[in-house]
């Protein structure tokens, strides 16, 4: 079976635990703080603050720079549901703005539509590794004075204009175990501004910077020196398996250049791709998902139904239609990517979908 996904774990993470746990220390400690600067380092910014999931990333980046009731956040309504879902846990509404659909990003001339006097944020994704227009994201919120909180979940290293994702506005990052770095779950934001560096590390842990003072309502969202652990190791390899995911991710689009039946992933200009979904587009999708199952290889739909569909935000109110967003939902497929595949691996995908192309005619 090839995989759609899996974690590059080796014996240097399986020790990096067993480091940690004979040291006792095994909550937030030193390993979250080096983790913190290592990640901080990378990304290009002055501060990075580590949590337990990316969800929690994206909630208390919100929370930091104090979005709330009565507030207007736009983003996508093309991803993950935890990019809505932080917003409204703040008590904040997400207005959704239509995607390119080359990309699968928002699309900034939609966001100026959406702009009202009650807009706090942007948040842009950077979905399935590719930076959205960040450009033009940024003038806009500079000419209207709101925020930009970036969902780089999907997107540790991946570069617009040769800067990394996470440091145009205030960052967050996800290491869930199918991302292009593993803490076995965690989340990270990253920021140059050392206010919000400071309340979210408040936050995070109970609203206090002094253990048993509390001075703001916090959550227990912080990271463990177990997870940080394995994050230092991964760290270390990241570099090595980006550039697996962009050969394995040309390797692809070469041998399917000539297929007649799907639309290949795009690789903007100004774009460093890093390739955490290697997503195709075709109106034959479930004829291809199952033709690739039954061959053995794994597919993932990612996502199958827009966030302004979902049961929960029609209970909201949610009504509008966004075409681009409801098209993509309905043709994409994303393909093994991961840096595990051998060559024979991508072959096999290749052949197995130029016969499937053939068929179709």
């Amino acid at each position: 079976m090839i995989n759609i996904a899996k974690p590059c774990l080796e014996e240097a993470e399986i020790d990096a635990i067993a480091s940690v746990l004979r040291s006792g220390v095994i909550a937030e400690g030193p390993r979250v703080a080096q983790f913190e600067q290592i990640f901080a380092e990378y990304i290009g910014v002055d501060h990075a603050v580590a949590v337990n999931s990316g969800t929690a990333a994206l909630h208390v980046a919100l929370m930091a720079h104090g979005i709330g009731k009565g507030d207007e956040v736009i983003t996508s309504p093309f991803s993950f549901v935890a990019t809505a879902n932080s917003i409204v846990y703040t008590g904040a509404k997400p207005v959704f703005a239509d995607i390119e659909l080359d990309t699968y990003n928002i699309s900034a001339d939609q966001i100026h539509e959406k702009i009202t006097n009650r807009t706090k944020a942007i948040m842009p994704v950077h979905l399935y590794g590719q930076a959205a227009d960040m450009d033009a994201i940024m003038e806009i919120a500079q000419d209207h004075n709101i925020l930009v909180i970036e969902d780089a979940c999907q997107a540790h290293g991946a570069t617009y204009n040769g800067k990394k994702v996470g440091s145009f506005g205030t960052g967050a990052f996800s290491f869930y175990p199918t991302k292009n770095i593993t803490t076995s779950e965690g989340g990270m934001i990253t920021t140059n501004d050392p206010n919000i560096a400071s309340r979210a590390r408040m936050l995070r842990a109970h609203g206090s910077k002094q253990r048993y003072l509390h001075e703001i309502l916090g959550y227990n969202f912080r990271m463990t020196d177990i997870s940080a652990a394995i994050g230092i190791v991964q760290m270390g390899k990241l570099e090595k398996l980006t550039e697996k995911r962009r050969q394995n991710a040309k390797k692809l689009s070469a041998g399917l250049k000539d297929t007649k039946n799907i639309i290949l992933p795009v690789e903007k200009e100004k774009c460093s791709h890093v390739y955490h979904q290697y997503t195709v587009r075709t109106p034959h999708r479930d004829s291809l998902r199952d033709t690739l199952q039954e061959k053995g290889i794994g597919t993932g739909t990612y996502y199958p139904l827009c966030i302004h569909q979902q049961p929960l935000y029609k209970e909201m109110g949610y009504e509008a239609s966004f075409p681009n967003s409801e098209k993509a939902s309905r043709e994409v497929l994303s393909l093994p990517v991961h840096p595990a595949l051998s060559d024979d691996d991508i072959n096999t995908i290749i052949t197995a979908i130029i016969e499937w192309d053939r068929r179709l005619k």
